[in-house]
């Protein structure tokens, strides 16, 4: 069976990009970061080289008003902090996914989880969480072996008349095949 699906390696990535580049943005900048700091570092070739800096710089920005939850105009590390924790605790937006996760490109995780979004998002609330992923997870582990257990029970169980394809009766005309006569 193939690794359940889980995003615990894109809520971390996630995670680490923040807490990255605020290192690296805020440090740039005396005076802390704030909106004109941020739109600044847009143009920085030293954080423009590196694309994820650049991808959450521009996130920030685009997000700055509510991020900065105290409206003091610079955004904190306390901040960034409760903004990982809001992400991690109420889940990410297709948006969200795309912009942060997919900053180097988007891995298959990333890939089915947007392939799968309204699937997984069980409370359609337009984000997903970790949880609802690997629910999601299980619930696709679950039907694969419902498949799997249906065909081989039909495939050791049922042959029909000498292997006639175009045999049209019920799966109920069956005759048993015992299992040492496949031996």
């Amino acid at each position: 069976m193939s690794k359940r699906l889980d995003g615990t390696s894109m809520f971390t990535g996630i995670n680490s990009g923040f807490a990255n580049s605020f290192a690296q943005l805020s440090g740039q900048y005396s005076d802390g970061l704030t909106l004109e700091n941020l739109n600044n570092s847009l143009t920085n070739t030293v954080i423009t080289s590196n694309t994820s800096a650049t991808t959450f710089a521009s996130y920030m920005t685009n997000n700055f008003n509510s991020i900065d939850t105290n409206h003091d105009g610079v955004i904190s590390a306390s901040e960034i902090q409760d903004l990982m924790g809001r992400m991690a605790a109420q889940g990410l937006t297709r948006e969200q996914i795309t912009a942060l996760a997919g900053s180097s490109g988007l891995t298959s995780l990333q890939q089915t989880v947007l392939a799968h979004f309204d699937d997984i998002d069980k409370n359609h609330d337009g984000k997903v969480s970790n949880q609802e992923i690997q629910q999601y997870g299980v619930e696709s582990d679950l039907e694969k072996q419902k498949i799997a257990d249906r065909n081989r029970m039909v495939n050791n169980m049922s042959m029909f008349y000498d292997n006639e394809t175009d045999y049209e009766g019920s799966l109920l005309d069956y005759r048993y095949i015992d299992n040492q006569d496949n031996v």
